[in-house]
């Protein structure tokens, strides 16, 4: 069967699915109980991760020709006891709610991000240098949180591979680029990364994040840049290429500026979606879908087709574009997103489910909220769940009153913050754009630490800080209650 045909299949399948279901997923929309689910329901969600971790290493081939079809596995492994204990329209419900409430979203706007940000074409020649490279960190770290961790990424990943291509020594530069500007970067602003943007629109203000934790952020961003500077003049003496000829030198050009009017038109689209309530939406199969949230979605999308019509094609082709990592991320994110939905339901019955053991540690011995708990417990779930909804776990557990958590919780509401963007840092999955990066870079011929391997990498450089942070004596982390 030719993929055409499968394709059309497929959507006849889906088709009579939601015929079928329509009548009664409506009304089968609510929250799974997940005090009644037992530890093997999590089993998918663990095999997906497992298999993002080892299927590279040890089954290449097959793992790269077939990983859309693994996850899709995983993910109908953790559907099927929904369907065979709650009914097959609670399932399908689910699984709607999975993909229009959380996955369209995040996915459409990574799919925007890297289509506009792949236009803009950085041309001159550049030497990988320990000083050129700690500059395009910095300033990739400073731009994140303006353009988004997924934009910031996009638009400096090719040429700071283009510029370290000659040189023996450079894995290390793409491990603390992905540290750096898809994950620490990202923490001032909701346009910067997804659990900040999930704050926002459960009404945490705007500039509250860059007021209250732009201290620590600061801290942890100079510090990784700091050693990122000592291991790169290190490896830059060990290298060969460092005694080479230098290139040509040539001006630097920024082409395709169109694109970074495209990138503010995808920001004014996000702010206008949290502005703009009008208090207009539709259910579909259980789940509601607000107006804002489709104009912005419908908007998002035009802004990439509008890129890609007004971006002359050589300029991608220079950068090396392809539409394979993208794809990757969707695939895989979608698994982790249906697979996810057993772990969610088990952290959201709180103290009444599997992991209350871990829940009850927020709580501090006089009954206050225990900021520390909350910065690390959302952090390392935040490295292995998507970040986004373990922020959101987290948020709600805490009481879910924006204004009290900007009030009297404000060291709770920074721990969990921060947890949630710094920690995404930790596996290639606590970040979507983690996993974008690895996919180009791997495709531009650098061989990229394993899924473990970046783990090592990763925690070395950032536990210690973490731990520094969490001791530090500086508002609000000594006010973690």
């Amino acid at each position: 069967m030719t993929s055409r045909k499968a394709i059309g299949a497929v959507f006849v399948a889906a088709s009579a699915m939601i015929a079928l279901l329509m009548p009664e997923a409506a009304g089968a929309a609510e929250q799974l109980r997940g005090e009644t689910m037992p530890a093997f329901w999590a089993l998918p969600f663990v095999g997906i991760l497992l298999s993002i971790a080892i299927g590279p290493q040890l089954f290449p081939n097959v793992w790269h020709r077939h990983y859309g079809k693994i996850a899709a596995a995983w993910a109908a492994l953790a559907l099927a006891p929904v369907g065979l204990t709650h009914g097959m329209a609670a399932m399908f419900a689910a699984f709607m709610h999975a993909m229009l409430a959380e996955y369209l979203s995040f996915i459409l706007l990574l799919f925007a991000l890297y289509t506009v940000a792949g236009g803009i074409l950085i041309t001159g020649a550049m030497r990988g240098t320990p000083w050129t490279n700690t500059a395009i960190l910095a300033l990739g770290t400073g731009m994140a949180s303006i353009v988004g961790t997924t934009g910031a990424a996009m638009i400096l990943i090719r040429p700071l591979i283009r510029a370290n291509a000659e040189r023996r020594h450079n894995v290390h530069v793409v491990v603390f680029f992905i540290i750096l500007i898809a994950n620490v970067g990202g923490a001032l602003t909701p346009l910067g990364d997804p659990p900040l943007f999930v704050g926002f629109l459960r009404g945490i203000d705007f500039f509250w994040t860059a007021q209250h934790i732009w201290l620590q952020t600061l801290i942890v961003a100079a510090l990784v840049l700091a050693m990122f500077v000592a291991i790169d003049i290190r490896l830059y003496r060990h290298d060969s290429s460092a005694n080479a000829a230098p290139p040509q030198p040539t001006a630097i050009r920024v082409r395709g500026g169109i694109n970074f009017a495209l990138i503010a038109l995808i920001i004014a689209a996000i702010l206008l979606s949290a502005t703009w309530r009008p208090g207009i939406a539709f259910e579909l199969f259980g789940t509601k879908v607000a107006l804002q949230s489709l104009v912005r979605d419908t908007a998002i999308v035009l802004i990439a087709l509008l890129s890609l019509w007004l971006t002359p094609n050589e300029h991608r082709a220079i950068n090396g574009f392809t539409w394979e990592p993208i794809k990757e991320v969707a695939k895989l994110f979608a698994g982790i997103f249906i697979a996810i939905i057993p772990v969610l339901a088990m952290l959201a019955a709180g103290k009444d489910g599997l992991f209350a053991p871990l829940l009850s540690a927020v709580t501090a011995g006089d009954g206050l909220p225990h900021g520390a708990a909350y910065f690390w417990l959302t952090g390392i779930l935040s490295a292995f769940l998507d970040n986004a909804p373990t922020y959101l776990v987290f948020f709600e557990l805490a009481g879910g009153d924006p204004h009290e958590l900007m009030g009297p919780m404000a060291g709770t509401l920074a721990a969990i913050s921060m947890g949630a963007v710094y920690m995404g840092a930790l596996t290639y999955s606590g970040n979507a754009p983690n996993l974008m990066i690895y996919a180009i870079a791997q495709e531009q011929g650098i061989r990229m630490p394993s899924f473990f391997a970046y783990m090592l990498w990763a925690g070395l450089v950032l536990i210690p800080l973490f731990l520094l942070l969490t001791a530090l004596p500086i508002a609000p982390i000594l006010k973690w209650h």
